[in-house]
């Protein structure tokens, strides 16, 4: 399933989001839900213990001037990679 989040992870409870995704889920974060790749954070912490792929748009990084500090470990994708998660996924659901 893809899930998609667009809040920011303190205006939701990215702990109880993430009871609902199953191993091989694809997380992306769009629009505030970039705020959840910032390096070094409680957010970034719990994205990355959970057995799913996260991704982050890249123009809604660009957007909110937070490229210098989004995780590696995060994979940045434009538009047309979140087109193609969406013809992988037969679901999905935002957040």
């Amino acid at each position: 399933m893809l899930h998609t989040l667009r809040h920011s992870p303190f205006q939701c409870d990215l702990a109880e989001i993430l009871r609902f995704m199953q191993p091989g889920d694809d997380l992306l974060l769009i629009e505030d839900g970039v705020i959840a790749a910032l390096g070094n954070s409680r957010a970034l912490e719990l994205l990355l213990c959970a057995p799913i792929s996260v991704s982050a748009l890249q123009e809604d990084i660009e957007a909110r001037g937070l490229i210098a500090q989004i995780s590696s470990k995060v994979e940045c994708v434009s538009y047309t990679d979140f087109v193609r998660l969406a013809v992988k996924h037969d679901q999905q659901f935002a957040w």
